[in-house]
């Protein structure tokens, strides 16, 4: 380890604090840090303390970028379905005013049909025939081309004020759809500067340190799932995955060893919720985009309840989510810097369990 390396740690985990707290929404400013003591600075190698803090830190950092990826997913989301909507509108209102031509065009042939009459209204026209016969012919006539015209003039109101509708819709969905706009680059900016706080601080270790802290995540999380085993629950998990089931765990194993990437929905990367998103609509079921979306919108079941391709949801935030393949395992696009792979699904706080498809269980030998 080089001169003052564990001092540099010291200082690197303080000052992606002193980050985290300053682009943390509602924080006007944060409390200047003391330096790091000359303990902190002795050429001494990091202790199992400092990669641990690191660890933490780190943990957090990833953290606050996985909740603001599902921010940025959702706007995204809503951005795809606002533009459908503005296309939507658009195509109704070219239908409406096409319509609306036609009816003016029919409006303005009835009225050069009465000028060339003389300038004379039906009614006139019918009191000066002589004929009984022709009297009553015209009187229907008349009564008809009363009941045509208001219902043409009718016609025209409705579709002038439905215009106006689809009009005054449309603006707002361009006002969501700006809206929308500002939310992602607001999202995206709070993503980029997370994970160069946290590559920042990954950059201030040796190899030899990165290897030691990549140990320390591996076991934290091997602890976190002994926990969860110990309690027995896997003796109480034995749902079977239904025929839609198995074909989206399918999917998502396949997908192992593809890198994690924020925003990303496949076929070369994913986030979390794009991995799990993806693999249901491959199966023939769309769900929600987001983690944060798929825990409120999706049904959920009892943690005994879990069968293969049900999904996981992790933390008190809903930041996080894992299918459950069987076994006692997830899969699942950790963070940046890692792979989609296979994970104990009680080595992170799980939050609950949701379930895309309700339908009854599959038969060993359905497809």
């Amino acid at each position: 380890m080089g001169t003052g390396k564990r001092g540099l740690i010291t200082a690197a985990v303080t000052v992606v604090c002193a980050v985290t707290v300053l682009v943390a929404p509602g924080t006007a400013f944060a409390a200047p840090t003391p330096p790091p003591s000359p303990a902190a600075r002795a050429d001494a190698p990091a202790t199992d303390e400092d990669l641990e803090a690191v660890r933490k830190r780190l943990d957090a950092l990833y953290r606050a970028a996985a909740v603001a990826t599902d921010e940025y997913n959702d706007a995204e989301e809503k951005a795809e379905k606002q533009s459908a909507e503005i296309v939507r509108l658009a195509r109704k209102i070219v239908r409406g005013r096409e319509e609306l031509d036609g009816l003016r065009k029919r409006a303005g042939a009835a009225a050069a049909a009465q000028y060339r009459g003389g300038g004379l209204p039906p009614e006139a026209h019918l009191m000066l025939s002589d004929d009984p016969q022709d009297f009553l012919d015209g009187a229907e006539r008349v009564r008809e081309g009363h009941h045509a015209t208001k219902g043409l003039l009718g016609r025209m109101t409705r579709t002038q004020q439905d215009l106006e509708q689809y009009a005054k819709d449309a603006d707002a969905q361009w006002r969501k759809l700006e809206a929308g706009r500002k939310t992602k680059a607001k999202a995206q900016k709070k993503i980029e500067q997370r994970i160069e706080a946290a590559e920042k601080l990954e950059s201030q270790l040796e190899k030899e340190e990165r290897e030691r802290l990549a140990r320390l995540e591996e076991r934290a999380a091997r602890q976190a799932q002994t926990t969860w085993l110990s309690s027995g629950i896997l003796d109480e998990i034995g749902g079977e995955a239904t025929a839609q089931g198995r074909k989206a765990v399918a999917y998502a194993t396949a997908q192992i060893g593809k890198p994690y990437q924020w925003g990303a929905e496949g076929p070369e990367a994913y986030d979390c919720s794009g991995l799990t998103s993806q693999a249901w609509a491959s199966a023939g079921r769309g769900i929600p985009r987001t983690s944060q979306q798929q825990w409120k919108q999706l049904r959920r079941v009892d943690l005994r309840d879990m069968r293969p391709g049900d999904l996981v949801i992790y933390f008190d935030d809903a930041s996080h989510v894992g299918m459950y393949v069987g076994g006692g395992a997830i899969v699942h696009a950790p963070r940046p810097g890692r792979a989609v792979t296979l994970a104990g699904a009680g080595s992170m706080p799980i939050l609950g369990v949701v379930r895309p498809d309700p339908g009854a269980p599959a038969r060993a030998d359905a497809d």
